[in-house]
């Protein structure tokens, strides 16, 4: 069960919950965004990354944890790729070749020194353009950990079952297109000369944490850095203007998961790798532009934790009585506004002089409709479900389905 699924799909309960307490949407934050951006020299990818532009967005993500700290030269999630493979031919030699892979990026991030402040966060083309190589290998082995299908379609699982017995190391590293290395590069190469070589320069090794993972029995996920209290998310997208809901709500997950405030977070934060977009609010602040309906984080964590603790908060419920279930959980943890606060972001309404006002803006009393459509404000009717997509075409024994998609008559 992840927060990224839970996130992505509006009827899952982790998602219904969100969209009710953070009342504001990502409206303001995306203004506040914005204001903030900027995209001169916006790098894009070469024609050669292709499909392969997740790839290298995940070796970048590598690099860049790698100029904090070192503490884990070797990504977990890309080892746990290396273990979870199969026991036939091709299953082994890639396991073989993953641990020879493992041993070389360590012995080559150790003797870069790449967390070392007194040194620049880049070094030489070449040194730069190998230890590419090496982080999108290792991507690759992430991918049969997170989604084992789509491993089957990576350059390394098809070439090495194509011929295991030729599948080495050097073959391995071949493998990455030139375009997908000097995508890696340039990002790097933006980032040493950007707000995040600031940051790293004011940091200690010892204070940051990569790929901080924020892991209940009920859901997990895992950020990119943590450094001292900033909990920062790389993205490379190239939709570098516009901040999507489910990366605020992304942050706002890992937040709320922290329930133990292991990682002592005060900020949170993005950089953007494409434009060098570095963009940070202290929780206080975040919570604000979101129109957190609870700003007392310890409160609105326990809501948190007792909404995933009471269902599967990551799915969509299947049939009435668990939808029904859900339901009531959600009623349940509903924030109550106290009399004269808003009924929406459940803050103090101004003060007037004829009846007492329900909502404290017109943006609350706009989103309230939206709310209300959805069943998501206290007191409103529930709304009817979509009828249940048919399972069966009546279709001749001998028909061929071409194509599913609709035809509208214009």
């Amino acid at each position: 069960m992840s927060l990224t699924s839970g996130i992505h799909c509006p009827r899952t309960p982790l998602r219904r919950f969100l969209d009710r307490e953070l009342s504001a949407g990502a409206h303001l934050l995306r203004k506040n965004y914005r204001a903030r951006h900027h995209d001169d020299q916006l790098l894009l990818p070469g024609p050669g990354v292709g499909t392969e532009a997740g790839t290298v967005g995940t070796a970048i993500d590598y690099r860049l944890r790698l100029a904090f700290t070192t503490v884990k030269p070797v990504d977990p999630v890309a080892i746990l790729g290396m273990l979870h493979l199969g026991t036939d031919d091709a299953g082994q030699i890639m396991r073989a070749v993953g641990k020879e892979l493992a041993d070389r990026l360590k012995e080559t991030v150790l003797r870069l020194e790449l967390d070392n402040r007194d040194l620049p966060v880049d070094r030489d083309q070449d040194e730069e353009e190998d230890l590419a190589r090496l982080l999108i290998a290792a991507a690759w082995y992430q991918v049969n950990y997170r989604t084992p299908i789509g491993f089957a379609y990576t350059p390394l699982a098809i070439t090495a079952r194509e011929d295991p017995g030729a599948f080495t190391l050097e073959r391995l590293l071949q493998l990455p297109h030139r375009d997908m290395v000097a995508d890696v590069v340039a990002q790097l190469y933006k980032a040493a000369d950007g707000p995040l070589k600031a940051l790293r320069d004011r940091s200690r090794p010892e204070d940051c944490t990569p790929g901080p993972t924020f892991s209940t029995h009920h859901l997990t996920a895992d950020a990119d850095l943590a450094v001292d209290g900033l909990l920062l998310d790389f993205k490379s997208t190239r939709a570098t203007r516009t901040l999507r809901q489910a990366e605020a709500w992304q942050l706002a997950g890992y937040l709320l998961l922290d329930t133990e405030d292991r990682y002592r977070i005060d900020t949170v934060g993005l950089y953007l790798t494409r434009s060098g977009t570095f963009a940070s609010w202290p929780v206080e602040e975040y919570l604000e532009l979101l129109g957190a309906c609870r700003r007392d984080l310890t409160v609105f964590r326990a809501a948190f934790t007792e909404l995933i603790e009471g269902c599967t908060s990551d799915d969509v419920p299947q049939g009435t009585e668990e939808e029904d279930q859900v339901r009531r959980l959600l009623q349940r943890l509903a924030p109550v506004a106290d009399p004269g606060h808003c009924k929406v972001c459940t803050q103090p309404c101004p003060g007037s002089g004829r009846r007492p006002r329900e909502f404290c803006s017109s943006w609350c009393r706009a989103r309230a409709q939206v709310l209300q459509r959805r069943g998501l404000l206290p007191g409103d009717p529930v709304p009817l479900l979509p009828a249940p997509r048919k399972e069966r075409l009546d279709l001749p024994g001998d028909a061929e389905i071409v194509s599913l998609t609709a035809r509208i008559p214009r």
